[in-house]
Formats: structure tokens, sequence, C-alpha cells
């Protein structure tokens, strides 16, 4: 019986190892052999969880013809991989990727570091910050007062509580954008209301439109749900969105959806402007596409001299092309799971019939904490706090780099939690496997990208500030170091952390 649970054809394959080596070398990077550096691109994939373990790789010839290499080089770079335990194989069989002993599977996402790795390791893998107390302590307090009527209750509630769905609406309400309670669904978290979303507008086959780069977990979600994706191009900079490839895809494609971060946008940090935000309105709606937009940075305006646009479902009066998702996760704290989706009341309506079959409802005491939040005033001061600190950590972390690492390139976002960084002809891929050697942890550009984009560029969010920030912009030049000197690029690493 066949070890493999997938396969992973040549063209494919190629095209992957090829993003890796468009890169220019780092100044002073010893090349290594034609197998050496095949073995140690695969060996990245895997590692990124691009290429899944327990996939089959392609016969030796077939990959060859497809790099344009010898057989000899891939059959040695295969044996290499072998040796090191990134490779099985059995006669009739083929030969599957792996992992040796002693390292955990990687994860394709963005996951938060294990508790017990954090005194030895500089985590700037996770966008989140720590709780804004005292306001998470206060909103969890005023929660437990407001729970026992509903502990008389079943607890279920698929839409959200009948208060916090006011609520919401009401907030949308004052900001010039008229919504009915009939119009929100409360989630648990982004994630759950953009997984709601995905099952019940693009089911497996459908096209998905999303920004190139784009976050990394909901590209992920997206591709575990069978969705087809098709990227689209940011403009350079911090400018937002490029509106004549908007346009082209959605004309030609036609993608069933659409899904946008237009408040900065994770990971560039891009805030599009009004005139952006109306035209993709217009297009999306000529193209009969569903745009989704994703506003859980929408609050965390750094710069206080920032006139924010309006919001994107302004541009949609009726509500038959936005549908918004909310979140407390970022702009208060990621503990607290507790989105939204505001949309036309009949997708409202479909949501929730379809969650009887996933998760049946949020947590009621969550729901009330975020309420008590909205409903005191508790919301703006610690968002208040949030900005403070972000502002800080940003600064300081901008600061470091330009110090340490003057030769990589990134634009200062007004807002947001996230650096795009271009890594000075580097390859993110081998500057996140260096990082974890060296006491810090990086996500690499390709987790952002489609098919094997941004190899040359890394995330960096404002997490850490003040020596911590200066000490992990010290450990992230070591890792360069590393990687310019070829002692970073054929070792196994000791431990991965997706």
């Amino acid at each position: 019986m066949a070890q493999w649970t997938s396969a992973v054809g040549a063209a494919q394959l190629a095209r992957l190892l090829n993003s890796q080596q468009d890169r220019p070398a780092g100044p002073g990077t010893r090349r290594p052999p034609a197998y050496r550096a095949l073995a140690d691109g695969i060996r990245l994939l895997v590692l990124e969880g691009r290429v899944p373990v327990a996939a089959r790789l392609p016969a030796e010839r077939e990959l060859a013809l497809s790099l344009s290499v010898s057989r000899t080089t891939v059959a040695a770079a295969y044996e290499a991989l072998r040796a090191e335990g990134f490779l099985e194989s059995r006669r009739g069989a083929g030969s599957w990727t792996a992992v040796p002993a002693g390292n955990p599977l990687p994860a394709r996402g963005l996951e938060p570091l294990p508790p017990e790795a954090l005194g030895s390791m500089i985590d700037l893998g996770c966008a989140a910050l720590p709780a804004p107390e005292p306001w998470l302590t206060r909103a969890v307090q005023g929660a437990l007062e407001e729970l026992p009527p509903y502990a008389h209750t079943h607890g279920d509630y698929p839409a959200g509580l009948p208060a916090l769905r006011s609520m919401i609406a009401e907030r949308y309400t004052a900001r010039g954008i008229p919504t009915m309670p009939e119009q929100i669904m409360v989630t648990t978290g982004a994630m759950g209301a953009i997984d709601a979303i995905c099952h019940l507008f693009a089911g497996r086959g459908e096209r998905i439109a999303v920004e190139s780069p784009s976050y990394a977990n909901i590209l992920q979600l997206m591709r575990e749900a069978g969705a087809r994706l098709v990227p689209v191009a940011m403009a350079e900079g911090l400018t937002g969105w490029d509106m004549d490839r908007w346009r082209q895809v959605l004309r030609d494609a036609a993608p069933r959806m659409a899904y946008v971060v237009a408040d900065f946008h994770n990971p560039t940090g891009a805030l599009a402007d009004d005139d952006q935000r109306r035209r993709l309105v217009e297009a999306a709606r000529s193209a009969g596409t569903v745009l989704v937009v994703d506003e859980t940075m929408s609050e965390l305006h750094l710069d206080e001299d920032l006139e924010m646009p309006r919001r994107v479902c302004a541009f949609d009066p009726a509500g038959s092309t936005v549908i918004t998702v909310g979140s407390a996760s970022k702009a208060f704290w990621a503990g607290l799971r507790i989105g939204w989706v505001r949309a036309a009341p009949d997708v409202i309506r479909s949501l929730v019939a379809a969650r009887a079959y996933a998760d049946l409802g949020t947590p009621v005491l969550e729901q009330l904490a975020v309420n008590w939040l909205f409903s005191t005033g508790g919301w703006e001061q610690a968002v208040g706090l949030r900005r403070d600190q972000g502002r800080e950590n940003r600064d300081a972390l901008v600061a470091a780099l330009r110090r340490e690492l003057p030769t990589w390139e990134f634009e200062v976002p007004k807002g947001g939690l996230t650096l795009w960084v271009r890594a000075g002809g580097l390859s993110g891929s081998r500057l996140a496997e260096v990082g974890e050697r060296v006491g810090v942890r990086v996500p690499s550009g390709p987790r952002f990208g489609v098919d094997g984009a941004f190899e040359g560029y890394v995330r960096l969010p404002f997490t850490v500030g003040g020596a911590v920030a200066e000490e992990a912009a010290a450990r992230l030049a070591g890792a360069v170091r590393l990687v310019e000197s070829g002692s970073g690029g054929g070792e196994t690493p000791r431990t991965f952390v997706a």
C-alpha cells in the first residue's frame, strides 16, 4: 500500500522551485552544487507547508525535464533528501515527502508560538498583541453580571445575541451606513465568518479572486475548501489596489467571490482610498461577484492625522454586492473570538440556516463581554490603548530594522499591525528557517502568495517594542549573515514551528 496521500506534479513543483531561484543571491553567498540547491529547495517547500508531508514527488525523469537539468542531478537531490529524513521511497510506490523524527509537522497557516517556547524565541509570526487591560477583565466581569437571564435559556443563538446584533447594527448606522439587526450575524471570529461565507458562495472548484499578497490563514482556508484562487497583484507600496488589474480579473475570470482587506491590508499595510473602494464595488457588481471585505484592521489607524476613507459597504447601499466581516480579535484581543458579518437580510438568513450543521452559535459569555465594551465606551478606550501600543511598537521596530538591516526595503504603514519587507535579495523561506535557529520566528513571503510568489519577502508584525524589538532586529541580522555565508542553507533546523 502506498504511503503517500497526495501528489505534486512536475510542472507544479518546478514552478514552486523556480520562484525561489529567481531571487538574486546575497553578497558573498557560496553557490551550492546543483543537486544540493534542488534538495534544499524541496526541503524548504516541505518545511513551509507549500508541499504537503506525504505528497508523492514526480519521477526523476519527469522533474529533470521540467527543470531542464540532468536526471543525475534529480537523483542525487532525492538521495540527499532521503538521507536527511525529508523523503521516503519504496520500489513500485515512488517517493514521497516526510519530516525527520522529532520535527513537528508543518502547517501552512500562521499559528501562535507554543507557550513553552516563548522564553527563548521572539515570536514575530503572530500579528496579535496582549489584551488591553484593565478592559478585558472589566468586560468579563460585566458579562458575568449580565449572564444570569441567559443561563435560564438553551444558550444557542445561531445569529448571535439580539443585544449584540443590535449594538453592531447601531455602530454601522452611526458611521452613516444604515443597518438593521437583521443584517448582522455574530460569528466565532473573522475566520469563522469567512469560512461560513465561502461555504455559502464558493463551493469546491469555484473561483475566488484574492489580493496578491493576502492573509495567509484565509488563503489556506480557501484552498482547503477546494476553491480556485485567482491572484490580483497589489499596487506598489501603500497605494492600495491596482484597479486596472481588478477590472480585468473580474471581467475575464468572473470569480464567484472576491476577498479583500481594504483597511491596513494584511500583510502590506496598504489603505485603499474612497475612489478605489467605489470603483471596486462597481466592478464587482458588473461582474456578478460577491465582494467580501475584511475590516478586522479598520480601527487600528496609528497616525493621529490620518483621515479614514468610508467603509466599502457605504458604496453598496442596496447590499447586493458587499459582505462585510468585522472582528474584536485584532483591535481588542485575539483571545476574544467574536466576529460578525454584515450583509443583506436574505444572505444572513442563509448563513444562519447553514450554521446548524457547523458550530450552532458563538459563546454567550464572550458576546456579552463585547456588548459590554460597546455599550459602556470601554471599546473606544481599549482601542485607544491598542493604537498607542501599536504606534510605539511600529516606530521601535522600524528604527531597529533601519539600523541593523539598512538594505531591507519597506514602507511604513499608517495603521494595522504588519510591515511587509523586501529582504535585500535573500530568500524569505531561508531567513524564516535560519531565524528559528537564532531565536526569532518570522513568516516568509510565500505564505501570503499563491503558488510560490513573494519568495524575497518576510512579514514583520508590530507585536514587540523597546529592547525586544532591537533584539529581534539583531537576531534577524544574524540570520542574514548565516544565509549570506552559506552556512544557513544546507542544515536541517533543530525545530520547526509553522
